[in-house]
């Protein structure tokens, strides 16, 4: 039946509207499903894309922080560590380099042999979960651990006062399945000086002596990857002078986005590049931003009056020291930098040397802090999305997840 009159017209028009929102309401409806499709499809590609990464973390601290202080990684450990067994896999973490690590409080007849109780703990854990483990140490060794889904298990010393002025436990540590040497620690040896020492002492001996120029050689000659994180300017242009071998610095950061002793300079950055080595991000919150130091001393000095205060109150030390405890967690948490800060580094180091020499050495369970949205190895697929979002090829974040790592790995083992 067809309506006539301006009643009809009224009714024609208002079937007319209906029909325009219907197949309004059906384009929203149908763009929004397509926006979910997209997010749905990048999520995906993060995580597929994470799990065909060779994931290699060059520096975590939790042998000398957790396992020497009678925890267990084979248990959760999450709101005490950064790291333990089940949050590696969660992770998506292939290869981690576990440090070998004592202060400069150990010297001549207790450092070395610290080192190996350290090792020897880390053999403990893996000969117990043979099923999630094994020891890595060569590239064969390291093909075998993805291939078989284990973490594969690595070791660097942190500090060439672990050798004891010996060249002999070099070969020791090799042996004993030891793959890098940092040169220093903050402490300085009798044969090279650290950043520490070298920005804030005046030193008899700076740079790398006659010694230590022997004890880089014979890292090269036995295929330990010489690291120059915590190394003075000096020692660091000494061992580059040197080695035959490309460099590991793993566990540093930009200077120029974070001016601290431990960072690394334009110059220093080119010229690791020019050697072929890599350059791995640490994740500390003191080494990406330039502010955090300076809020943490602020809350260190305000911490210190409220406890003299406190005290004339004639509160108890047990009472002062868990409202301390429950006042820094608050603060230190609101001065943690942005995950954004993470990728600024990485960005820096991709524009002035490349993207082959840059990896993650992140200092899980060496630091006090983390940037907002990293609170352990569970979230290292964050870092791939972050690095889709800003741009980069698969190719390039596999080179930066892993496979710059691994190609200085195989350069020192040939």
């Amino acid at each position: 039946m067809v309506c006539g009159g301006k009643r009809g017209e009224r009714r024609l028009a208002g079937y007319a509207k209906k029909d325009r929102m219907a197949k309004k309401k059906y384009y929203c409806l149908l763009l929004g499903s397509l926006a979910l499709c997209v997010t749905g499809v990048k999520a995906q590609q993060y995580q597929v894309l994470h799990e065909k990464a060779v994931v290699v973390d060059t520096h975590n601290d939790v042998l000398s922080s957790a396992t020497m202080e009678g925890l267990s990684i084979e248990k959760n450990l999450a709101g005490k560590t950064h790291s333990d067994i089940a949050r590696f896999k969660k992770g998506g973490i292939d290869i981690q380099v576990f440090s070998i690590f004592c202060d400069e409080k150990f010297g001549k007849d207790t450092a070395y042999k610290f080192a190996n109780i350290e090792i020897d703990s880390l053999y403990a854990i893996v000969s117990r979960n043979p099923a999630k483990m094994m020891m890595v140490t060569s590239p064969a060794e390291l093909e075998k651990a993805v291939e078989e889904k284990k973490l594969g298990c690595m070791m660097g010393v942190e500090g060439g006062h672990m050798i004891e002025d010996r060249l002999d436990y070099i070969d020791s540590l090799y042996h004993r399945g030891v793959r890098y040497l940092t040169l220093t620690w903050n402490n300085s040896t009798s044969w090279a000086s650290s950043a520490k020492d070298e920005s804030e002492k005046t030193l008899q001996q700076v740079g790398l002596n006659g010694w230590g120029k022997r004890a880089v050689k014979r890292m090269n000659e036995l295929g330990m990857m010489v690291d120059l994180s915590h190394t003075g300017e000096r020692t660091f242009y000494d061992a580059l002078a040197v080695t035959a071998k490309p460099v590991l610095l793993s566990h540093s950061s930009v200077y120029t986005l974070c001016p601290v002793f431990r960072n690394l300079k334009d110059e220093q950055i080119k010229a690791v590049a020019k050697n072929g080595g890599v350059i791995q991000v640490n994740f500390y919150p003191g080494f990406l931003d330039a502010n955090y130091n300076k809020r943490k001393q602020q809350i260190t000095a305000q911490r210190t009056l409220e406890k003299d205060s406190l005290k004339q109150l004639n509160w108890g030390d047990k009472e002062i020291k868990e409202w301390v405890a429950g006042k820094n967690a608050k603060d230190f948490e609101a001065i943690r930098p942005p995950f954004s800060m993470i990728l600024d580094h990485i960005d820096y180091i991709v524009k002035l040397a490349g993207v082959d020499h840059v990896g993650i050495g992140a200092d899980m369970d060496g630091i006090e802090s983390l940037p907002k949205g990293i609170n352990g190895v569970q979230d290292y697929p964050k870092i791939t999305k972050g690095l889709l979002e800003r741009g980069y090829s698969e190719a390039d974040i596999l080179k930066i997840l892993g496979g710059n790592f691994i190609r200085v790995f195989k350069a020192n083992s040939e």
